[in-house]
């Protein structure tokens, strides 16, 4: 992997140039195209997902066969089904390929080697988990305690460059209203 794409997606961490080579030898590019499936709900879950370009998202299906949208992950972002990736359980979830994207995957195995040798990696990751943790907890006291109308602001605000090209019905589904809600939402914010 190229020393300025990983430079870049390891900006916020201090790697020497060699520890960056160590981390770049174990990740796998992948490109997907809008409509790829890269985890279903069953499947084991072997990596973990950094996003370079374009958008994911993740969402499970209830025993109506209702899609719920759980999360959307843009650059910069990691994702996988990480109840069943750290557990080796079955994976509760699926991730679906919403925008061209480039993706970064590594393996459990690779991130416990890494943790061992790189004692940073561990904190990178950790910090990265502890920031998805606490936007996880907001948003689900947003859902309970917040009007559909501020969730919609909140999403907005944390996804400005997405929500042109992401599908009305993912982002109510993510927002827990229906498609007619929140096109009543965008109405009134237009006035």
């Amino acid at each position: 992997m190229e020393d300025a794409i990983l430079a870049e997606l390891f900006k916020e961490a201090d790697f020497s140039v060699e520890e960056l080579r160590t981390i770049g030898s174990l990740l796998k590019r992948v490109n997907l195209k809008k409509g790829d499936v890269l985890l279903s709900e069953g499947d084991t879950v072997l990596y973990t997902h950094f996003v370079y370009s374009g958008c994911l998202r993740t969402y499970f299906l209830d025993d109506a066969g209702k899609e719920h949208t759980l999360q959307f992950a843009i650059r910069d972002w990691w994702i996988s089904d990480y109840t069943a990736f750290f557990t080796g359980d079955k994976a509760l979830t699926n991730i679906e390929c919403i925008q061209h994207a480039t993706i970064y995957k590594l393996s459990r195995k690779h991130m416990e080697q890494l943790y061992l040798d790189i004692p940073a990696f561990e904190t990178f990751f950790r910090k990265k988990l502890e920031r998805r943790f606490m936007a996880l907890q907001k948003r689900i006291l947003g859902n309970l305690a917040q009007p559909a109308k501020d969730r919609y602001l909140s999403f907005v605000e944390n996804y400005p460059d997405i929500q042109q090209s992401v599908k009305n019905y993912h982002i109510a589904s993510f927002l827990g209203i229906t498609t007619e809600s929140l096109s009543r939402i965008r109405k009134e914010l237009a006035r």
